[in-house]
């Protein structure tokens, strides 16, 4: 269930255009997928990996970052509790409407709280929300961080930091467990969408090449430690 407004005075305006038409127009299903894990698990690296891949296919997708969205729609949201709350909050709204546009959502977030992500789910149509718990031990997550957050988090320049000094929540029923630090980044990706192939979201199917385009693909890039 969607937060309720403060303002009585308005209305819910319906759109004369079901998700179901625009499915039929793109040629897939909308889904969300919401990559869940700590910092420098790998979260944004996997679900840019498997952006582009589906966009390759010719899947409408799109990756919410959480840096990205914390640059603008949550510049105003910090760490407490309270904000990461509605920092998630924020963001099933904008993949819920997203979904009804259509699109192949994937949301790259720590978001370390079970009832924060579960009300995501309770807020997206049924079906709609693919919960990917992208599973990296703390000690590994630390070793990739080249910008030495974990560090400042355990020396306290940094409060409130997720697996140091704020508490992280792994799924206890995801769809899909993804461990990067075991295996390469193309198979976590072959992994996403082997499930999206599975549930009939997405059609197996060959690249479609750029238009116009002959460049090399982008090398993979290690995981960031905000990730």
């Amino acid at each position: 269930m969607s937060e309720q407004p403060k303002s009585a005075n308005i209305t819910w305006s319906q759109s004369d255009v079901s998700r179901a038409e625009r499915e039929a127009l793109l040629g897939h299903r909308a889904v969300t997928l919401w990559f869940t894990g700590l910092s420098g698990s790998g979260k944004s690296t996997l679900a840019r990996a498997v952006e582009q891949a589906l966009v390759r296919r010719g899947v409408l997708a799109y990756v919410l970052d959480g840096d990205n969205i914390r640059h603008g729609l949550n510049a105003n949201l910090g760490f407490s509790a309270d904000d990461r709350r509605e920092n998630i909050r924020r963001i099933g709204e904008v993949a819920k409407l997203m979904n009804d546009a259509g699109v192949v959502v994937l949301t790259a977030f720590i978001s370390p709280y079970r009832s924060d992500r579960a009300r995501v789910r309770e807020l997206l149509p049924e079906g709609l929300l693919l919960e990917i718990f992208v599973d990296c031990p703390l000690e590994e997550c630390e070793r990739r961080d080249v910008k030495g957050l974990y560090r400042q988090a355990r020396e306290g320049k940094i409060a409130e930091f997720t697996g140091v000094s704020a508490p992280y929540e792994p799924p206890l029923s995801p769809e899909l467990v993804v461990r990067t630090s075991e295996v390469p980044l193309e198979v976590c990706v072959q992994q996403v969408l082997a499930l999206l192939e599975a549930r009939g979201d997405v059609r197996p199917g060959a690249e479609i090449p750029a238009r116009g385009a002959t460049a090399e693909r982008p090398k993979a890039r290690p995981p960031r430690a905000d990730e």
